[in-house]
Order: C-alpha cells, then structure tokens, then sequence
C-alpha cells in the first residue's frame, strides 16, 4: 500500500512588503513596539487590490513546478484550502486546474477551514493516495486575508500577512504521516469570523461575541481564542503521540501554527519546551492563516534543521474552532 509523503513545497508572497516601520508612519498613535513584541511580527505582505488567492496560488505552483522539476501532468487531484476564494461558485480549485494547464481527468476540490487547514489537507491527500485513487496531488493554501481588514484595524491588520504554498503530497513506500487526530467546537464560531458575503441574512447572521471595535469584516476575539488554544493544543498533542506510538523525547520538533509569539510563547511554557523544539518564525509574515505550516516546513529544511529521518509533530488550530495535528517524519530527499 502506498502512502503519502510531503515532498517539495514551494511559497509566494504578494510583491508589497507591509512593515511596521511603515505603520508607525501612518499611524503615530499606534504603539508599534509594544504590539510587536506581542505579536512576534515586524512585516506581512499584502496583496494587491485586484489580486486574489488564486492568483498568489498559480504563481505558488508555477515556482514548484519550475523549481523542482514537477511536470504538470503528472499532477492528479487539487485540493485548495482558502478562507478568500476568488467566487462564492465557481470552486477555485476547478479555475486553478484549467489555468495551471493540467489533465482533465484531474480532481479539484476547495475546503475552506483556515488554521488548521494544512493538517486535514494532508490527510485528505493521504486517503486518496492510500486508497489508490491518486500519486501527486498538490495541496495549496492561499489566504488574503488582508481584503477582509479595515486600514484602521490596529488589532488585525499587525497581524495578518497574505501568501500562497503549492505542496506536492506523492506516494511512497515510506509511512511518515500518523496519528492523524481532528476536533471540532463550533461554539467558538463568533470569536473568529467574516459574517457577511454568504446565503445567510445580515439580520440571522453570527454575531461577535463581544462588541465589535472596527469596520473589518473580518472580527476577531483575541482572548477567547488564546483560552481556547491553550486548553485544546496540549490534549491534541497527547492525542497524537498515542495514535502515533510515540514518546515525547523521540519528537524533536514541534511545528505549529504560527499565530502570534504570545501565543505560542504561552504554549512553550505549557508544553515545556524552547523554541529549539518548538520554533516560533513568523517576524517576516506575520499570520498567514492555512500557510503558516508549509511556510514553516520550508523554511527549516532550507535552515537545515528538518533532514532526513526528522521526527515532527504537525499542529494546526483557530477559526472555527478547529484543530488538527499528526505525527511526520521526514523522507522526502532534498
């Protein structure tokens, strides 16, 4: 039986860097170095206006396909996770098939799930690969979650950066994915959300939980997801290792979505860990939402620090609520 394996990825941001110096010009009230020392981040990118998840996908794919040596047709099924597709229908993985040029008898599939989206990707790509129904799938996150922010939002726009990251998920005769564990607590929905733009009326709509301070669309109760994450990520990790038959001195990293230095240095402390096990490199991106993971994957195996044999935990979790985790190891050979 075959299994799936996480090989080349390949990352695109938006041409315009956002920094901090930038925002402290704009906004001499805004207290730059105390919310960056929160938030962890001194730059984001930021996508252009008429520039959108597919786009920054397309160029995402085209570098893995140019860098790598992946031949397009050799590609069978697109699985798209965003939270800011191009049209509530189409579904943009059918657009990314046809502007990609790959086969017909191509799958395609958008889900929309954020944070913890990059885990369950990997999962969906390892069923179908296990199953026989697939040997390359690419995985791509793409998130502008910049569109949904108000330029005056200090809260949200310090935070969230735009990107893209085209994964190519292939078979192999390795295992290195396990463990896969899921949760879901829909009754954190109000704490992280965009209520307008579906089938639901303004007026029936999600309310935020608490009163909203700016005119983004996109609201967001910092504490509350804190309190959440803090609770959920150290049982989810249990949950893993046991599934995974795994110890904690045999996993060396581990990789988490990249939310804020605040709330990752809280879950260092929690888990008992430094940033040598559980790294925390957001400064130049910021929160790239579903991008965080292969953004940070790639980032250690061009510092070295994921070789061959590496043994990883694979954290996701936010929106929603919604959490995700497994074990991986690396086989993948550079």
């Amino acid at each position: 039986m075959p299994f799936a394996e996480i090989g080349p990825i390949a990352i695109h941001f938006p041409e315009r860097a956002e920094t901090n110096a930038d925002l402290q010009a704009a906004f001499p009230e805004w207290d730059m170095p105390a919310i960056a020392e929160k938030t962890g981040i001194g730059s984001r990118y930021i996508a252009a206006p008429n520039e959108t998840a597919s786009d920054l996908a397309v160029a995402a794919c085209e570098k893995l396909f140019r860098e790598f040596g992946v031949q397009r047709e050799s590609i069978d099924f697109v699985l798209f996770c965003t939270q800011t597709p191009d049209y509530p229908l189409p579904t943009t993985a059918c657009l990314l098939q046809h502007r990609l040029g790959l086969r017909e008898n191509c799958g395609a599939l958008d889900f929309n799930l954020g944070c913890s989206g990059f885990v369950y990707g990997l999962a969906m790509a390892d069923g179908l690969i296990r199953m026989g129904a697939a040997r390359r799938i690419l995985l791509i996150t793409a998130e502008t979650y910049s569109k949904y922010i108000d330029d005056q939002d200090r809260s949200l726009r310090t935070i969230f950066g735009d990107a893209a990251a085209a994964t190519l998920v292939q078979a192999s005769d390795q295992q290195s994915l396990t463990g896969f564990q899921f949760g879901t607590d829909g009754s954190g929905a109000d704490t992280l959300l965009v209520a307008d733009g579906g089938a639901r009326s303004e007026q029936d709509a999600i309310k935020p939980r608490h009163r909203k301070r700016w005119k983004s669309r996109l609201y967001m109760d910092g504490p509350s997801l804190l309190s959440f994450t803090i609770v959920a990520v150290p049982r989810l990790i249990e949950e893993v290792l046991e599934l995974a038959e795994l110890t904690e001195p045999q996993v060396e990293l581990y990789l988490l979505h990249q939310a804020t230095r605040k709330m990752l240095e809280q879950l260092q402390t929690r888990l008992g860990l430094d940033e040598a096990s559980l790294p925390i490199m957001l400064e130049n991106y910021g929160n790239t939402v579903s991008c965080t993971l292969p953004i940070l994957i790639s980032d250690l195996r061009r510092q070295g620090r994921i070789e061959l044999g590496t043994q990883s935990l694979l954290i996701g979790f936010g929106v929603g609520w919604s959490w995700a985790g497994c074990a991986w190891k690396e086989t993948w050979a550079q």
